[in-house]
């Protein structure tokens, strides 16, 4: 860490070598303290800087006016200060590209130009965690001034400073693409799905399959009555081998109970029979089974309806989950009055069905048959005049095979980049750590002896920090 036993950097406090600034707030209540972002005095909140991504702020939400900010100990801080949150949450962090003040959820730091405003806003980041156990408080955790003067600050010489800074921006810049990156992959892999699920339903997915077989023609009556999907004339069916037919008639549809005997949440018990309600049908249409409700043998026994049977699927009716649907792997069970059970017949495979409801032309005949209340409803009545079209039992097979194959090599991606995400995620932390451990400008140093001693060294720069600070002390409150 030293060439000819002189420091290449030295640990001091913030205290020591900067200027710690609370902020303030003038009274809410007097409109005239306050200006529209970009017309006043720039004041920022930690709110503000929440999701903010970038280094250099100029203006928060809105803008104190002159009165605000001398009614208020709110303090007018120089271009390039250190904005550092002190309170839900501790340690947000930004630059002031103009003249700033900040309510009293800051401690912001002033530095001399002795430090880097770049250099010094990635080492506070990279003690995010530290600062926090600097907190204290129960309801949330606040980093006092005493505290933010006492938070370790490692000085480098000015030049390596620079050096450090640049390294970060290209790495962090790096990290930040690669997660951009990979944050749009499940967008993508959802386009994927009902991409497939769209060729599965309109006979694109099994086109080549069908050529290799002949089939006699199904024996279920085509329904030329049928609600028109937008998307029919894309759909490939053979006239020969698929056809139009309501949901209805290859299926049974059975409603919840609503009766007397319908159970109330104060009826539901640890372990017995499941009831289902729309909360929990989770994405990938499976039920939840930590948050599924039970009731009793004698209570499931009282009710008239919407008992389901194992390989039966459930279907939302009406709110904001109108149109989730999931299949039953329970052998016994019964749905809430917001759902419908539908029970295929022998020339319908439920998994295929399963497809269907949640195919973009499934999806489409909600908006077709949706009652147009200000609560979206559906009923088991309007589901059954579903139209759907219904290859040959061996087809439809085929299709959940080919459909659940491609569905888990989705799933396979989708998990490959939660685990990479989580690395990534992990990476920024670990780069910032090791900048500031002088590895990453070990040859800088030894190519550049220079600029890291005499003059140049970083117990120079200390004292030439105490020198001025004592001058930047006296220009602020």
């Amino acid at each position: 860490m030293t060439t000819n036993q002189v420091p290449l950097w030295i640990s001091t406090l913030v205290g020591d070598i900067a200027h710690v600034v609370s902020g303030g707030t003038p009274t809410a209540s007097d409109p005239t303290n306050f200006a529209e972002p970009s017309t006043g005095i720039a004041w920022l909140t930690p709110a503000d800087l929440s999701g903010f991504s970038g280094k250099y702020i100029s203006h928060g939400k809105r803008d104190l006016s002159k009165a605000g900010l001398k009614s208020s100990s709110a303090t007018l801080m120089p271009k390039g200060s250190i904005l550092f949150s002190s309170r839900a949450p501790i340690g947000y962090v930004a630059i002031a590209s103009n003249e700033i003040s900040t309510n009293q959820g800051f401690k912001s730091f002033v530095f001399t130009n002795d430090i880097e405003p770049d250099f010094a806003f990635y080492y506070f980041k990279s003690i995010k965690s530290l600062a926090e156990s600097f907190g204290t408080g129960t309801t949330f955790k606040e980093l006092s001034g005493t505290a933010a003067k006492k938070l370790p600050f490692l000085l480098f010489p000015l030049a390596e400073q620079k050096v450090i800074a640049e390294k970060l921006d290209f790495l962090l810049a790096q990290v930040e693409s690669t997660k951009a990156r990979l944050e749009s992959i499940p967008g993508i892999l959802k386009q994927f799905r009902q991409s497939v699920l769209a060729a599965a339903v309109s006979g694109e997915l099994t086109e080549d399959w069908r050529e290799r077989k002949s089939f006699q023609e199904i024996n279920i009556t085509h329904d030329d009555k049928l609600p028109k999907i937008a998307d029919r004339d894309k759909f490939l069916i053979s006239p020969r081998t698929w056809k139009w037919v309501r949901l209805g008639s290859v299926a049974t549809l059975i409603n919840g109970d609503r009766g007397k005997n319908y159970p109330n949440k104060s009826e539901y018990v640890e372990k017995g029979m499941p009831f289902i309600n729309t909360g929990h049908i989770e994405p990938n249409g499976t039920l939840s089974l930590s948050r599924m409700n039970y009731i009793t043998q004698d209570k499931y026994n009282s009710l008239g309806g919407g008992k389901i049977k194992k390989g039966d699927l459930v279907y939302c009716l009406r709110g904001a989950t109108m149109g989730k649907a999931a299949k039953v792997d329970y052998e016994i069970g019964a749905v809430a009055s917001s759902l419908v059970i539908i029970r295929a017949s022998e020339g319908l495979v439920n998994t295929y069905a399963y497809f269907f409801l949640i195919s973009p032309s499934g999806r489409e005949l909600i908006e077709q048959y949706d009652n147009g209340s200000a609560q979206p409803n559906l009923s088991a009545k309007s589901l059954a005049s579903y139209a759907i079209p219904l290859p040959p039992i061996e087809e439809q097979e085929e299709i959940v095979r080919r459909v659940e194959e491609l569905f888990g090599f989705a799933d396979k991606v989708a998990a490959q980049v939660k685990t990479a995400m989580e690395s990534v995620n992990h990476l920024t932390q670990s780069i910032l750590a090791q900048a500031f451990s002088g590895e990453p400008t070990k040859d800088w140093r030894e190519q550049n002896p220079d600029l890291i001693n005499g003059e140049n060294s970083a117990a120079a720069l200390l004292e030439r920090i105490k020198a001025e600070r004592a001058k930047l002390k006296s220009a602020l409150p």
